[in-house]
Order: structure tokens, then sequence, then C-alpha cells
């Protein structure tokens, strides 16, 4: 981690036009408006947030994995960093960042990825992608833009750490961040956030023990 992209945030929960909770292993979709600065909090430490941004306007443009890595030549996200989308567009800045270290290639656990990665018996398990399309399914936003599975990119995965090898692989490793940590980002248009709150209970980016996390939004 560095500790070089750490900064804080000036802003209060208490001017925040939306300030919820999310539950351990639950989907949360919400829109922020362009100019607005949107926070995840880390309430108990460790918890991956799976996270996937959208062109309010037009599902077809959401988050790249892809063109926010390669614009920028950084495999982790912190202060400093932009969140482009599959045309080119900047989504999000990070302006404020007290964890230092957020995951863009991990993708979203899911019930074909646990029995990969964990065991055959995992297949019954919660998991992102149950979430992602839960959401898609049944959230009114996501249902105005027309939304379905077919609109699920790579994610990013915010809080979690999953080092890179120097073979290439990735790693799975025990979280960097901490109770009451958090990110926050600058809309640079209308989106729709989507999150999942990782439900994972089968490796230690969480500590086996998924937890609630606080979403806040700003004027």
């Amino acid at each position: 981690m560095n500790t070089s992209y750490l900064h804080t945030s000036l802003l209060d929960p208490k001017h925040a036009v939306i300030d919820e909770i999310c539950a351990a292993g639950e989907p949360w979709v919400k829109q922020v408006k362009q100019g607005q600065t949107f926070r995840i909090v880390d309430l108990e430490g460790n918890q991956a947030v799976d996270t996937l941004f959208y062109n309010a306007h037009n599902a077809q443009e959401r988050y790249s994995a892809t063109d926010t890595i390669n614009r920028q030549n950084k495999v982790y996200l912190s202060t400093g960093s932009k969140l482009y989308s599959n045309l080119g567009h900047v989504m999000l800045s990070i302006i404020a960042d007290t964890c230092g270290q957020h995951d863009t290639l991990g993708g979203a656990c899911s019930a074909e990825s646990n029995t990969v990665r964990y065991a055959l018996e995992k297949l019954p398990m919660h998991s992102c992608r149950d979430n992602f399309l839960h959401a898609l399914a049944h959230d009114p936003l996501c249902q105005q833009l027309d939304m379905s599975k077919r609109d699920l990119p790579s994610n990013i995965n915010f809080f979690m750490n999953v080092p890179v090898t120097e073979v290439g692989g990735l790693e799975f490793a025990d979280g960097v961040s901490a109770p009451g940590k958090y990110v926050e980002m600058c809309a640079e248009m209308d989106i729709v956030v989507l999150i999942s709150n990782c439900p994972q209970l089968n490796n230690p980016c969480n500590a086996y023990n998924p937890t609630p996390i606080r979403l806040l939004i700003w004027d």
C-alpha cells in the first residue's frame, strides 16, 4: 500500500443528502448526479465492496477496467485516480481515500468462481454476481435503463487487497482496510452506482466475515 495517496475529506456527514447503510451481503443502487460527491465507508474493516458505474442516461456506457488501467498505467485505485468508461470518458474522480489501495482485477465472486477457487460444494453460496443480477432484475433505476445480465462488466473491488504476483497471478490476501476507512469520489457525469456488498465467506479479504457499509452523497 502506498500511503502517499491517503487523503482525508472535509465533508460532514450531517450535510449529506443521502446517508444509508447497506447490510452485509446485500446489493445497493443509487443515482449520483454530476458534481455530487459519493463516499463509501468500510464500517467494520476489510469489507470488499464490488462496485459498477453506469451513465445514468445510457447504460451502454459503463465503467471500464481496461480503460481505467491503461490510461493511468496502474492496477490499483486511490486518491487522484480517474474512473473511465468504455467510451473513454471520465465517470468519476477519487478525491479522498483513507485506505490507499483498491482492486481493479479480482472481479466479482460467482457460483462458478467459488467452485473453481474453493470447492464444488460452494456452488449454492450467495455471491456478488447474484446480487448484481437481482438488482438488474428488480431495481427501478436498472429497469428504467433496460439493463440485464449483458450489462455486467468487470467491477472495482473497493477496500479489497488483491496483490499481483511476480509471474502475473493474483492473490486474494488479508485486507489492508480498517473500521471507518473510506473512499470518496466526485461524479464527472450523471451515473448509476450498482454495489454488491460482498457476501464472500471463503477468502481472507474480509476476514471471512461480511459486514455492513455506509454510503453517503453530498450536493
